[in-house]
């Protein structure tokens, strides 16, 4: 009788264990699809250095520095809010992994 407690107790655990970690894994999923890509006063925020209303590729960091050139239209080597706004806008997805 106190074997049949044990295992009652131990399956309801479990249950109660995998149940909670699974609703935690969605609501950090849905977190991240939620997240929007900064606004250009937010770079500016952040990365205008000299604070000319410019970004230039020195002061620019992360994914948006590897797509400058594709962002600069006028080639001006400086990203202006209009620039920045008829930018292509990321998809959200990241590339597929490499097996190396």
């Amino acid at each position: 009788m106190n074997c049949n407690k044990l295992k009652i107790g131990l399956l309801f655990f479990g249950i109660a264990f995998f149940t909670t970690g699974d609703i935690f894994a969605q609501e950090r999923g849905q977190k991240r699809e939620n997240t929007k890509p900064p606004t250009f006063k937010e770079l500016l925020k952040k990365m205008d250095v000299n604070e000319d209303g410019k970004l230039s590729k020195k002061e620019i960091k992360g994914p948006l520095k590897n797509d400058f050139d594709k962002v600069d239209l006028n080639e001006d080597g400086f990203i202006s809010e209009k620039e920045f706004e008829k930018a292509p806008k990321p998809d959200g997805k990241r590339p597929p992994k490499r097996n190396n």
